[in-house]
């Protein structure tokens, strides 16, 4: 059985403790890193059709655009069921904030929860790299967003978004390294976090915020 099937799902705070404790154990390194971002919490969004769409909603804005963004779309009657959701039409979608191309995927991926394409009560019972594969084999879901959406809507203790910007960034900054690791150079230096890469991404963004000054690294 993979070592990620054996560590609890990242879904409380009690969890989160233990999942740094076990990860400081593995790799003293970053302790100090773990220092420097200080203390910092679970994020976790209800999953389903409505959590992968308020990920898509999300890509490539600002936390406070995606949240006014997500705000006025939920706000639409029957947005976040992908039955009704294919009764709106483009205009309507269109007119809080989402792009073409983001209302065009969520209503590829609404087309096949309905047309039972797409299970998200599956997914919940998969290995990561097996739920990953299943979510990026349906159009318009790349790895990025399967591994945010296992992360924050699933809980899995095992996933490390390593072509997310934000934690390349800081990945390189903390490590000392002379350049920000490429995502291919990342997953390999996250390796050795396994099976609490979850804990591991969570601790890296929070480094990013406070060390770096950004405005984080997703906006959910």
């Amino acid at each position: 059985m993979a070592k990620s099937l054996l560590t609890d799902r990242l879904t409380s705070t009690a969890a989160l403790q233990r999942h740094m404790r076990a990860l400081l154990q593995l790799d003293p390194r970053l302790r100090p890193i773990a220092k420097r971002a200080g203390a910092f919490e679970i994020r976790l969004t209800p999953g389903g059709f409505s959590g992968l769409t308020r990920i898509i909603c999300g890509q490539q804005l600002s936390v406070a655009s995606a949240r006014a963004i997500w705000g006025r779309f939920a706000a639409l009657p029957g947005a976040l069921d992908p039955s009704t959701y294919l009764t709106l039409d483009e205009a309507t979608i269109r007119g809080v904030g989402f792009s073409a191309g983001k209302y065009r995927t969520v209503r590829v991926i609404a087309e096949a929860v309905v047309g039972g394409e797409l299970d998200f009560d599956l997914v919940e019972t998969l290995p990561p790299e097996d739920a990953a594969a299943y979510l990026t084999a349906h159009k318009g879901i790349g790895p990025w967003t399967a591994e945010i959406y296992l992360m924050f809507c699933s809980g899995h203790p095992d996933i490390f978004p390593a072509g997310d910007l934000a934690l390349q960034k800081a990945v390189g900054h903390a490590l000392e390294m002379e350049t920000a690791p490429t995502a291919k150079q990342l997953i390999e230096i996250a390796k050795p976090w396994s099976p609490y890469r979850h804990a591991a991404a969570l601790l890296f963004w929070k480094y990013y915020a406070v060390v770096l000054r950004k405005a984080g690294g997703i906006a959910l």
